[in-house]
């Protein structure tokens, strides 16, 4: 079986500075193929673990903040806008997500995930208008954040439906 090796960093930027791991998911967007997959499935199998509301919610500004910081510093670093190592945006959406998830209800946590997913891959008006009009940081965040309000709209449709 073949190894797979993790995306390089661009030249002379640390793999261990807090901009990078912050920026990174602690590594996972340098997962390849689909690091945005990557990013949102281990941010998804972390954030599950959180089963009170409010230390939830707080891990998702404390996720923003963090993000906020973090990604210009790797933009500055590395030359890049939105590189698709920079995965916590996407750690930012599926966390907003779970917001609307029933903690341990396994088909709403699961569909708050696929369904991030759906709208941040193909990301319909006005996620897209987000991507593509807003620049820097808040440029990479928005879109993933409004994502991922998407996405927790449908796992609160589907916890009214069924319940």
């Amino acid at each position: 079986m073949k190894k797979r090796e993790l995306t390089p960093l661009p030249e002379g930027m640390n793999p261990y500075s807090p901009e990078v791991l912050i920026a990174t998911g602690l590594g996972s967007g340098r997962m390849n193929p689909a690091p945005g997959t990557w990013g949102s499935v281990v941010a998804w199998g972390l954030a599950t673990t959180i089963t009170s509301l409010p230390l939830l919610a707080a891990t998702l500004v404390a996720v923003c903040i963090a993000g906020w910081w973090a990604i210009p510093r790797f933009q500055k670093q590395s030359g890049t806008h939105d590189a698709g190592m920079i995965v916590i945006d996407e750690w930012a959406g599926v966390i907003l997500a779970l917001l609307f998830a029933t903690p341990n209800d396994w088909p709403q946590l699961f569909l708050a995930l696929f369904a991030f997913r759906f709208f941040d891959i193909l990301k319909p008006w006005p996620i897209s208008w987000l991507d593509q009009k807003v620049k820097g940081a808040s440029g990479v965040m928005l879109d993933d954040l409004l994502a991922g309000l998407c996405a927790g709209l449908c796992v609160y449709g589907y916890g009214l439906w069924m319940h």
